[in-house]
């Protein structure tokens, strides 16, 4: 796991950086690798690398980056691990490829010169690539297939800049920081801004499963190399990690009744977790007491000679929100060393300056306080890689929220979309009011949506703000309406798949925004700001290929979520474990924001910036501060999304450190 960065100067006479620029830009991002650095810059000084390493596997020199070629035909800059890097290492050095090393770093870059562009189907793993061809005079961008890992570029004056995190790309002296007012207005809805954007103007991110390639004249190629939905025939991954063709799971004769989806589910995991056990340095699991974290305690006790280290957080005088009893009980029961920590509202208020600092554009997800501490905890007693839950839910249809939307989209939702164009209107308009007054902003939201014909389904983020909501915080600055992001997500799935059901809609939706940049960039953010590396088993690509095939009807059965994978998991963690009611990973903001909190978010945020300058109305953000201070309505997650964002604003934009 590392930091990288790097420049291409396509369109200049005379390049405009040196290592210095570099090194500069490397150092923002230390954080991600606090054991090395290193830098390239190509012999026509056109193309430089900047790097971070945070070791892992092949502790010695020998893996050391930026990584070159023997000939200096190829240079690479990486993020990530690749689990599979020892199969492929095999089959390169059968065709003549001489390693020195034991890197997986040295195997990419041997893959790339043997498959050129197709490389990326042979990896298994989570990945930010940067490579440069010499030969070809081209700079090779790739973003693993989930999202796991991160990269950010811009262009500026004939210069390509990327990195693994925008605070690197804003080192650079031509690269300047303005507010995208747009992604602003969806980070409002998502509670992050949808691939490609970031609220940086100018500022883009590569999207999960994309790999870009940046020619010598400037030309810019973004393609999909792999999707959630294959469309036709997509490489994949065999059990043993050998690259095939396609995997026997994606053939449509395999079977998908229970018992088969059972044992292939169980294989899945189980080979999932023992890949993402390659290490050369100490490794646990992140902890929560729920069935996702539990699974892979079990199974990597399976296969280990010593006690798994296993690291879990609670909240001081906020019982409610701790799972900390169950996650006691998963801990004795399979005898790992445990390690705890429990904080309250005073240890995350003083974390929140340093939160705006390290997610570098708004997360609006409050967990990234607890994963905080957590992730704190595992780096002080010496564990430097963990296993997260994260993924599971999505895929498996794990949330309550997703129940009961599917179940609205099937009757009511139908219904009312056959009343006529100016009922629903007439319906509308007279609710309008009463429900925006009484701060019923969520209902009101489905009724505007079925009244304008929009999908009801726009992803997990259900407690963002809602596009009525935003209306009155935003007055007439609004300038696009989030329904096109849901709309064109929705479009894919269809078009990738006709006979898809709603369900399998709404989990292609779960891993085209949400999971990727929400969840998955609060694990890298916050992780990696306590050089920790987070790995997700429940997202091995074969794993996320297969589940999609999987029935509807085996995912929700009589009211039970994530039925297919709760059979799968009996007998490996207890049964009380897997059918107590759903908690959840979660950070009591809302009471912290009536409490302690108050004073502190209503002055932040109607002192803020974004109020003097125009983009938030002062009266529309103190009745919501008010509703939610009388106990009227929860509206913690909005506020919290308003205090995170002048935090951002300040820090990146108004006044940056």
């Amino acid at each position: 796991m590392c930091g990288i960065c790097g420049i291409f100067s396509y369109g200049t006479s005379e390049p405009s950086f040196d290592e210095s620029l570099l090194r500069q830009m490397s150092d923002t991002i230390v954080h991600r690798g606090p054991d090395d650095a290193g830098a390239f810059i190509s012999s026509d000084r056109r193309v430089g690398f900047g790097f971070r390493r945070l070791a892992i596997v092949d502790l010695t020199p020998a893996g050391h980056q930026p990584m070159t070629t023997a000939d200096s035909a190829t240079t690479i800059v990486f993020n990530g691990e690749i689990y599979n890097h020892l199969v492929l290492r095999k089959e390169l050095e059968a065709k003549g490829y001489r390693y020195h090393s034991r890197s997986d770093t040295e195997t990419i870059l041997y893959a790339y010169q043997e498959y050129g562009l197709d490389f990326v189907h042979k990896l298994l793993g989570m990945f930010a690539i940067a490579i440069w061809d010499d030969r070809q005079r081209r700079l090779v961008l790739a973003r693993d297939r989930i999202g796991i890992k991160p990269l950010y570029y811009t262009v500026v004056h004939g210069k390509f800049v990327f990195g693994s995190e925008i605070k690197a790309i804003l080192a650079h002296p031509a690269v300047t920081r303005e507010m995208d007012q747009e992604a602003m207005e969806h980070y409002l809805t998502f509670l992050a801004a949808p691939a490609p954007t970031t609220l940086f103007r100018g500022i883009r991110k590569l999207e999960p499963g994309h790999r870009m390639i940046v020619s010598a004249d400037g030309t810019i190629t973004n393609e999909e190399y792999w999707n959630p939905l294959p469309h036709g025939v997509q490489p994949s991954i065999d059990f043993d990690g050998t690259p095939v063709s396609r995997s026997h799971l994606l053939d449509p004769s395999f079977p998908m009744d229970e018992r088969t989806c059972i044992t292939t589910i169980r294989t899945l995991l189980k080979q999932s977790i023992k890949d993402r056990m390659m290490s050369d340095v100490p490794f646990g699991v992140f902890l929560s007491g729920g069935i996702d974290s539990s699974t892979n305690v079990a199974l990597m006790a399976e296969l280990m000679d010593r006690p798994v280290d296993t690291f879990s957080v609670g909240f001081r005088d906020l019982e409610k929100y701790n799972e900390l009893g169950y996650a006691r009980q998963i801990a004795t029961q399979f005898r790992t060393n445990h390690h705890e920590i429990i904080i309250d509202q005073k240890d995350a208020f003083e974390f929140l300056p340093m939160l705006a600092h390290h997610v570098d554009e708004p997360n609006g997800d409050p967990v990234c306080i607890p994963l905080h501490f957590v992730s704190k905890l595992a780096r002080d007693n010496g564990t430097i890689v963990v296993q997260v839950g994260e993924g599971s839910d999505e895929q498996f249809a794990g949330y309550p929220w997703m129940q009961r939307e599917l179940r609205f989209e099937r009757s009511l939702w139908r219904a009312y979309g056959l009343l006529p164009a100016s009922v629903r209107r007439g319906i509308y308009e007279t609710m309008r009011g009463p429900l925006a007054g009484r701060g019923r902003h969520l209902i009101l939201e489905y009724l505007r949506k079925g009244t304008f014909g929009e999908e009801l389904y726009w992803g997990g983020t259900i407690l963002g703000v809602t596009e009525a909501h935003k209306a009155e915080l935003l007055g007439r600055r609004v300038s696009a309406s989030s329904h096109e992001w849901a709309r064109r997500w929705h479009q894919e799935a269809l078009q990738r798949e006709p006979s898809a059901d709603y369900l399998k809609r709404m989990i292609y939706l779960e891993f085209r925004n949400r999971l990727p940049e929400l969840l998955l960039m609060r694990v890298d953010r916050v992780s990696m700001a306590s050089s920790i590396e987070a790995r997700v088993p429940f997202l091995d690509h074969r794993m996320v290929e297969y589940s999609m095939r999987i029935p509807m009807a085996l995912k929700l059965r009589n009211g039970e979520t994530k039925y297919i994978l709760k059979k799968a998991v009996e007998g490996i963690i207890p049964n009380e474990i897997i059918y107590r009611r759903k908690q959840g990973f979660a950070a009591p903001v809302s009471e912290w924001l009536r409490g302690p909190w108050a004073s502190f978010a209503r002055d932040t945020i109607l002192g803020s910036p974004l109020v003097r300058e125009g983009f938030l109305r002062t009266d529309a953000v103190s009745s919501l501060l008010d509703r939610h201070a009388r106990r009227q309505t929860d509206l913690g997650q909005s506020i919290w999304s308003l205090l995170h964002l002048a935090l951002w604003y300040e820090r990146w934009i108004h006044r940056p450190a």
